[in-house]
């Protein structure tokens, strides 16, 4: 298992509260601030972490608004409901207590570390992996200790190699110092290994990566046959470096002593809801695109702990694919049979689909700014993304600001800082916020007012169901109801919104229709194409191929996909037991591959892909192979093209007997 920042905080605040005082109780008198702060110490020592939450929201409430007491009870009550499971409220009540303590009181540097190491666990987990690298720096300056400076600096490692590799780099050197004058047990030592494996995984080094995923292994233990949940993680990363690097053989082995695709009874089958995500999109995913996520499956087939691996294709991508597998999700009585050991850690290999691929909203909505300032005759800053842009972003906007604040200038700058995806979410947000101020007094149309607007722009993942009521508030708002494009581009926010929960497509159906149905957009224009994209998808998905058809027809974009034949392709011959790979085999994995390809008119196939394959990269060459030697039954087109394109098949893998 990660040893993560996260987890070293945990350590410390349970080493702290067990070092404090007993309560002091009264009897029939109002208790003091001291007593209320004693006994929330002692909750916070017990199991209880409801309870201790209360106590430091008792306290809070005794504090002075804007005090340091009121501070160090706000980050000390997130704790607690952290611990109770409540991790929206934990990171609210964080953040406040955290812009409260004085950053100059060394007294507080063990509460403003902690604040910060659990924050920047809390953006890890909602994929906030630019806001985690912010948190996770800002804990190593108040780091005392070596144990906590490598807690925050792993955090950093993590989060930065799919924001800024070099930036990760730099952390490991000082990981290094501090290793080199530091004793560390053997999971300490496997740990950074293994950030330093992965990071090198994302920047091409397959070799180095070979080399630092053997050391996390060999400090784990060895390649024994006694697998711990850490075991699979650096074992999973050897095999991968040895399979990017051209050594299959050697990478089969360190797989099978993953346990993956070995189970020992049940099946570690497809979720109910797999999918792979259309290409195009918010992250622009390209087919050529791949990643490894790593994921684990909670009692009641949601997922949890969700987090990139690897992507060839940069950071975004890699956050991109993970953010789709956190809507995955199995039936209970399906995850009963599966051994817990093997829901946890688990790992897919990805690819988007190419079947509906998806035109992005944000999009949209760019585009109707930079169209809006050309005719101010403002000209925009170059559309830079990733790190290496995020420091002359930053310079242009100072130097706007120092010119003109409130300019239209400094209006474009913004957009385009505030539009890298490197950039921490709560910093995003501030922008935003005053980029709509700006927009507002130019008196901006709707449709540029809403790519500022904060409800659009924040994506938070724990806060899905106020996203939700923010979106359909907005939609029949007075601001943005009146126009047109500003109310499709809501609409279709909250339809994708609602098809990325499970069961959601019944209710998306209805909102998207809004937007087709709606005479004041002209036929081609793209939203109402993406509408209509999405609800071919929609309609193909619940069996409707006729509507399906009928709505990827008015698209005007090219209908030869599979997806939207009455019936798809007929299979007429294929491979038999010699698919199965031979080194599979000999190593006794069972797994799956889905495999999107095309069929010529004449039944044969081109350019087969394995969008999801278990485990990664085992089954995926085995599995396109297998569609490359099939065949199915002649399609007719009067041109003698494409019979369709787009279709998929899964392919299970499964040991004779």
């Amino acid at each position: 298992m990660r040893m993560t920042a996260g987890a070293v905080a945990a350590i410390m605040l349970a080493g702290t509260a067990g070092a404090q005082q007993a309560p002091v109780t009264t009897m029939g008198a109002t208790p003091t601030a001291q007593q209320l702060f004693d006994a929330a110490v002692a909750l916070d020592a017990t199991p209880d972490a409801a309870a201790a939450a209360r106590a430091w929201g008792a306290l809070e409430q005794r504090s002075k608004p804007g005090s340091r007491s009121r501070a160090i009870a706000q980050v000390r009550r997130g704790a607690s409901l952290l611990k109770a499971g409540d991790r929206s409220g934990a990171g609210e009540a964080i953040r406040a207590g955290l812009a409260g303590l004085p950053k100059t009181d060394a007294t507080l540097a063990d509460d403003r570390l902690l604040a910060n190491l659990r924050l920047g666990a809390l953006a890890i987990d909602a994929l906030d992996y630019a806001g985690a690298a912010d948190f996770y720096i800002a804990a190593e300056q108040d780091a005392g200790d070596p144990g906590a400076k490598l807690g925050a600096l792993l955090g950093q490692v993590q989060a930065l190699t799919f924001v800024d590799p070099a930036r990760a780099k730099a952390a490991l050197v000082r990981i290094d110092a501090i290793a080199a004058g530091t004793k560390l047990d053997g999971k300490v030592t496997a740990t950074i290994a293994q950030r330093q494996a992965e990071l090198l995984l994302n920047t091409g080094d397959f070799a180095s990566a070979k080399a630092a995923a053997l050391r996390a292994v060999a400090a784990s233990g060895g390649l024994t046959s006694r697998t711990s949940l850490a075991d699979v993680a650096v074992r999973s990363d050897a095999a991968i470096a040895m399979l990017l690097a051209g050594q299959p053989d050697q990478a089969r082995e360190y797989m099978a002593m993953t346990g993956a695709g070995r189970l020992p009874k049940g099946e570690f089958d497809p979720a109910a809801e797999m999918r792979a995500p259309d290409c195009g999109g918010e992250a622009g995913l390209k087919p050529a695109d791949v990643a490894v996520v790593e994921f684990s499956i909670a009692d009641d087939g949601t997922v949890r702990n969700v987090a990139p691996i690897y992507a060839a294709g940069g950071g975004q991508v890699a956050l991109e694919f993970a953010r789709t597998v956190r809507e995955w999700w199995w039936p209970a009585d399906r995850v009963a049979a599966i051994p817990a050991f093997f829901r946890y850690g688990a790992r897919v290999e990805m690819r988007c689909s190419t079947a509906f691929q998806r035109p992005s909203i944000e999009g949209s909505v760019d585009a109707a700014v930079e169209k809006w300032l050309a005719g101010k005759d403002i000209d925009l800053p170059d559309e830079v993304n990733g790190p290496v842009a995020l420091a002359p972003q930053r310079a242009a906007l100072a130097t706007a600001s120092a010119t003109s604040p409130a300019s239209l200038a400094t209006l474009a700058a913004l957009f385009r800082l505030a539009g890298n995806w490197t950039l921490p979410a709560e910093e995003r947000l501030a922008l935003y916020d005053r980029g709509m101020a700006i927009a507002v007094a130019h008196a901006a149309p709707p449709v540029v007012r809403l790519a500022f607007d904060r409800a659009v722009r924040d994506d938070d993942d724990d806060g899905r169901n106020k996203r939700h009521e923010k979106l359909t508030a907005l939609i029949v708002s007075p601001a943005y109801f009146g126009d047109p494009q500003a109310r499709a581009i809501l609409r279709l926010m909250l339809a994708d919104q609602m098809t990325a929960r499970r069961s959601g497509d019944r209710n998306a159906m209805p909102v998207l229709r809004q937007i087709v149905d709606d005479a004041a957009l002209s036929k081609d224009d793209p939203l109402k194409v993406g509408a209509l994209v999405r609800i071919a998808s929609l309609e193909q998905r619940a069996g409707q191929v006729d509507a399906a058809r009928t709505a990827f027809t008015a698209t005007g974009l090219d209908a030869q996909q599979c997806a939207l034949l009455d019936a798809p392709p007929k299979m007429v011959a294929s491979p038999g037991s010699e698919a199965f790979p031979r080194e599979a085999m000999a190593w006794g994995f069972e797994g799956w591959a889905q495999v999107q390809f095309d069929v010529a008119a004449d039944g044969r196939t081109a350019a087969p892909r394995a969008l999801l394959s278990y485990p990664p990269f085992i089954f995926s060459r085995a599995s396109t192979d297998f569609i490359k030697t099939s065949r199915f039954a002649k399609t007719y087109r009067p041109d003698g093209e494409l019979g369709c394109g787009g279709t998929s098949r899964r392919i299970v893998f499964k040991m004779p007997g």
